[in-house]
Formats: C-alpha cells, structure tokens, sequence
C-alpha cells in the first residue's frame, strides 16, 4: 500500500486529499476503435510483442509503483512512456487522473506483465472527480511530448474515445473477477505514437478539458542506468 496526497481539483475549488492505493491494475488495449487498436498492437508487435489473447487485458503492478515522481530511474535505453488517463477509487467516488504506462520494451517482448513492473508510474498531483466530467467526457484529450536529443516533440495526441469509457472499463474489469474498490487505481489505455514508439529523456502528459478549460499536466526526466550485464 501507498499513501498519495492529492489536490482534488473541482467546480467548488481544490481540497487536499491523502488516499491510500492498495492496487494498481494496468488496462491493456482498450481500444474503442478496433482500427486504431490494431495499429497499436502492430507497433508493438513490431518490437516482438505477442499480441494479447483478449482485450481488453487487466495487468497487476505494485501499487508503489504510482506516485508524481519528477525523475524516474530506467535501465538501458529501451523504456517509453504512454499517456493514459486515470481512475482512482476512494471508496465513496471515483477520480480522474493522468499518468504515464512507462514501459521497458525489450522486457515486453518475453513479458508484458514483467515490463510493467519494471518501471514507475508518474502520475500528475491533482485529480478530478469523474462526476463533473462524464456528461462531456467523450470531449477529454489526451497529449503527450517526449523530449528527444533535446527537442521537444508531439508524442501523442487524441480524444479518450480512442479508449474504452471508464463505465466500460470497469464493467469488464469486474467481469473478469476484478474489483475496483477503495484504494484501487487503474490506469486505462493510450494512443498510437505519432512516428513511432521511442525512448525519450523527459516526457510530458497532459489531459485536457476544453469544456471546463481546465488541464491535468505532468513531466518527468528519465534517468537512464548503465546494464552491466
């Protein structure tokens, strides 16, 4: 378990909030759009992944793995990120978030669920609460920028309806023996890299709200460890 403090931003204001995250659950190809989930999971089959037997999948990770870290510590040169947004449950509602799926890559190719425990999960500070956003959500935008050999650059960029709905996505969840109860945060799919899946030394996420005029932002610096065998 791993107490968090977040800002929950809303219509009323901020209030600080510290919640307790017992589980962090990785939905994987949660793709609305069949089409864009199959260009997705042939990038990544370009890199030797298998494709997944359903989707879309459920993957477990240590829940210390989620925090707004600034830098995060990889190793070799063959790890990414992937903007997602979030859902955390406090037991009482549901909150929206944004957070980086960073993946090593080449662990992926023999292990998806080992690639996902290998890296950190950075995640912004501040959350929304998912009943101020559901009558519009299907106008949320989620951007990314990686910062490569010092330029800055579109990563990613999309509408969340590129994914599943979080009704959705909790609804499967459930149908495949999950429970989304308090202290559980899952993050819940991305979007194709525009020009292709690459390592990055700082990564910027963003979720946007153009009726509300508000933005969920996060960048954090990757470290990259030397592999001495």
């Amino acid at each position: 378990m791993k107490t968090l403090i977040f800002d929950i931003e809303s219509n009323h204001g901020k209030q600080q909030r510290a919640l307790a995250i017992s589980q962090l659950v990785v939905a994987g190809w949660t793709g609305r759009d069949v089409n864009a989930m199959e260009a997705h999971i042939k990038e990544l089959e370009e890199l030797g992944v298998k494709r997944p037997p359903y989707t879309p999948v459920f993957y477990r990770v240590a829940a210390q793995r989620l925090g707004p870290a600034s830098e995060i510590q990889v190793s070799g040169e063959a790890s990414s990120g992937e903007a997602e947004f979030l859902l955390v449950s406090d037991g009482h509602e549901i909150l929206v978030g944004i957070a980086s799926d960073h993946t090593d890559r080449e662990a992926e190719t023999y292990g998806i669920t080992v690639s996902k425990q290998m890296c950190e999960k950075p995640c912004a500070s501040t959350l929304w609460r998912l009943s101020e956003v559901e009558d519009h959500w299907d106008q949320l935008v989620l951007r990314s920028y990686a910062t490569i050999d010092g330029e800055r650059v579109l990563y990613q960029e999309g509408p969340v309806t590129a994914m599943r709905s979080p009704a959705d996505l909790l609804e499967r969840f459930a149908s495949h023996g999950g429970a989304f109860g308090e202290g559980t945060a899952m993050l819940c799919g991305t979007l194709p890299a525009i020009g292709g899946i690459r390592p990055a030394e700082r990564f910027d996420i963003e979720l946007d709200d153009p009726v509300l005029q508000r933005t969920l932002r996060h960048t954090y610096a990757v470290a990259t460890l030397p592999i001495a065998g």
